[in-house]
């Protein structure tokens, strides 16, 4: 019997996820979201038998056996106890939530009811990044030594504000953007985190307020043609636009090293060369172009760098899906629901993975790792 799914989120990643489960197999019997007129349109869009916008009316009337988490991270929290009750698995975006505190609550919850669960930091499953892991593996660089993940987007710093603007709705840079950078190096590398530091920046205090914002993908459509108008509406940020982190994590390569990593992230700043993804080790180094590593991807040996094709063997792995963001989620959701079929399936991230995120982050956003030297030398 196939399973069903409810979504909860109608913006892109509920579409998203709405399409990934139907890829893997699934049932999608319901949307909710939280304008009646949105829901009903994407509903009937993509012929969805319910939607609504009463989560808990929608468990009870659908009774799913999953339920995907679609929404901005601020609003997880109570969706997501709602489901658990109800006994359902979860399959929820990243971040997990908006706090370490309450990413912790409902992964004990969910771990106490003995509920499977997926989190969707899902661009480890790139083709060249699951290359880069399959290269390590046969010690093509030997110990793995060293991690850099360099990006900048350039973002308009005057995209309407919204939810990436405020903590308390899931915003921010190390939420949705660090959160896939650190699955992917520990999905290459190895899974343990062993130590962390970083300082972050808000480098927009302020954004105009705009109506008619839904889907997030669109928001630099809405950007006010004149940005002096002085009946305009601003609010405060309050979260990082820029972060840097170093982290230690510990090498699957036996009695290696702890792997150290630079993450380093621009949301605002232009790029002068290309955003990558680089792994260094003992006798060699992966370089992969793009910043969630897109490719192409190539390795330096014997002093060269060497362009590598991509084995059909992994391209074989994965939906044939154009869209990266939608085969990421597509695989992950057909791991999740093979699972649940009985079907034995590679290890995937779950709430254990997305409440270590969150509780990373707080410590990060402390910035309170910086030792003050001005005196250290006294004439």
């Amino acid at each position: 019997m196939k399973k069903t799914v409810l979504v909860f989120g109608t913006g892109f990643a509920g579409q998203g996820h709405a399409k990934a489960f139907r890829d893997a197999g699934a049932e999608v019997v319901g949307i909710v979201g939280r304008t009646e007129h949105v829901v009903k349109e994407v509903a009937d869009k993509m012929a969805i038998p319910y939607s609504g916008t009463n989560w808990e009316l929608a468990l009870e009337l659908c009774k799913p056996d999953i339920v995907s988490i679609a929404t901005p991270g601020g609003a997880h929290v109570e969706a997501i106890k709602q489901a658990i009750q109800f006994g359902c698995h979860v399959f929820c975006d990243k971040p997990l939530t908006e706090s370490g505190e309450t990413a912790q609550e409902i992964y004990q919850l969910a771990k106490e009811r003995g509920i499977k669960t997926a989190f969707a930091s899902s661009f480890r499953y790139m083709p060249e990044i699951m290359h880069a892991k399959k290269l390590v593996a046969e010690g093509v660089i030997g110990e793995p030594t060293e991690v850099e993940c360099i990006s900048h987007f350039n973002l308009d710093r005057n995209i309407p504000f919204g939810w990436s603007h405020r903590a308390e709705a899931g915003g921010g840079r190390l939420n949705n953007n660090f959160t896939h950078l650190l699955s992917i190096v520990t999905s290459v590398v190895g899974d343990n985190i062993l130590s962390i530091n970083g300082e972050v920046r808000n480098d927009m205090p302020k954004a105009p307020v705009v109506e008619g914002v839904h889907n997030f993908t669109e928001r630099r459509n809405f950007i006010p043609k004149d940005i002096d108008d002085p009946s305009l509406e601003w609010r405060d940020c309050d979260v990082e636009w820029s972060y840097t982190v170093l982290a230690q994590i510990e090498s699957r390569t036996p009695a290696a090293q702890p792997v150290s990593v630079l993450f380093k992230h621009g949301g605002l700043t232009p790029r002068f060369s290309d955003d990558h993804i680089v792994f260094h080790g003992t006798q060699g180094s992966i370089y992969i172009k793009g910043h969630y590593g897109s490719g192409p991807l190539s390795v330096w040996k014997g002093g060269v760098w060497t362009e590598v094709a991509l084995p059909k063997e992994i391209d074989d792995q994965l939906p044939n899906i154009e869209c990266e963001t939608q085969r990421s989620w597509t695989h992950l959701a057909t791991q999740l629901v093979n699972d649940l079929n009985g079907v034995e399936v590679e290890p995937y991230q779950t709430f254990e993975d997305g409440c270590r995120y969150q509780l990373i982050i707080d410590i990060i956003r402390k910035n309170d790792r910086w030792v003050d030297v001005r005196d250290l030398v006294t004439l």
